[in-house]
């Protein structure tokens, strides 16, 4: 077994705190990564505080990785030592099912091995995320991060990233839409990023008209103050397509009014709650609401490989892991611009 050093919460209530534990020996077909980076998701809060009622402890979390390959079993044929790679929200899958051989293994219906609070194939032994000195994953389940890009604001690719990236490909986002994103945080920055290289007209849907700077320095064309009835009104049935990014109890009802005939949403924030919807606002116009969950290891290596030639990376304030619990109550309360990201040196501190 191999000795790892991380941060887990021991129950809902406890907090993060040092955590020693083993990752198992490498097999023909694994990977060993000296975790370099790990970004801090709103979706490691959850689960670490127990909001989501599927936590399972000790938790180490963590599905924003990048690192430098230090070994790899005997049948790996992707990667070799000194490699920069990244894991995900998912480090297996059934691999049999449609969806695994389609390339599309989030919706594994075996079900897909989470990176954290979950258990690989065999259903019991537990996994360990990347707030953690070092990680042991499947050559499959790996992507190559491109050198030229910063390590640090590369790692919240790996999930921010693709979970903007993949609906704007998936819903053909092009020149010449107009698309709306809604909220500006560690989500909406990075889909507005996409949505403009995407040559997309985009406008930034807040509740905040302090962010206004914020959206046209990240490539946003126009601004709009969704708790502005007026502002709503004359953006009546203008968009194409609407990135929503909220994770919070929001209006969605009057989010559809500002979409075109045939306009489509698609949810990438997770509420704690259902969200009422009323039929007239889908049914007058023929518009789709939808929802979309993270991309698949190709469509993640496409994006990683586009942000590479683009230069495309995350806004990132890089933390000591000592900091990390103080790092979460600054994400609740919307106090980070845009993504935390954990710098693992600091465990040897």
């Amino acid at each position: 077994m191999i000795k790892a050093q991380g941060y887990a919460a021991q129950n809902a209530q406890s907090g993060l705190a040092p955590f020693t534990f083993d990752r198992r020996d490498p097999g023909a077909n694994d990977v060993v990564i000296q975790i370099l980076y790990c970004g801090v998701c709103h979706s490691d809060i959850h689960q670490v505080r127990g909001e989501w009622g599927n936590s399972t402890f000790p938790m180490v979390p963590g599905h924003e990785i990048v690192g430098r390959v230090t070994g790899t079993g005997k049948g790996v044929t992707k990667f070799r030592a000194g490699d920069l790679v990244g894991v995900g929200c998912f480090v297996d899958s059934c691999r049999e099912c449609g969806s695994c051989k389609e390339g599309v293994e989030q919706f594994c219906t075996g079900g897909m091995v989470l990176t954290y609070n979950g258990f690989e194939r065999d259903g019991k032994t537990p996994t360990f995320g990347g707030y953690a000195s070092t990680i042991v994953t499947d050559e499959n389940y790996v992507l190559r991060v491109p050198e030229g890009l910063d390590p640090a604001a590369a790692a919240p690719l790996l999930c921010a990233g693709i979970t903007t990236y993949s609906p704007l490909r998936h819903w053909k986002v092009s020149a010449g839409q107009r698309v709306g994103v809604v909220g500006l945080g560690g989500l909406g920055h990075m889909g507005v990023k996409f949505a403009a290289s995407f040559g997309a007209e985009v406008t930034v849907i807040s509740t905040s008209a302090r962010k206004e700077a914020d959206a046209r320095r990240l490539g946003a064309s126009h601004f709009l103050v969704s708790s502005d009835p007026s502002a709503l009104a004359k953006a009546s049935g203008s968009f194409d397509f609407i990135l929503d990014t909220v994770s919070a109890t929001h209006d969605v009802n009057a989010l559809l009014g500002l979409l075109r005939r045939d306009g489509t949403i698609v949810l990438v924030g997770a509420p704690e709650k259902p969200l009422p919807i009323g039929a007239f606002g889908l049914v007058m116009g023929r518009k789709t609401l939808a929802g979309s969950l993270i991309g698949g290891i190709k469509e993640t290596q496409e994006m990683l490989d586009y942000c590479g030639e683009k230069g495309i990376t995350s806004d990132v304030e890089v933390i000591p892991m000592q900091q990390v619990n103080e790092a979460y109550d600054r994400t609740v309360k919307g106090d980070v611009r845009y993504r935390f990201v954990i710098d693992m040196k600091s465990l040897s501190v």
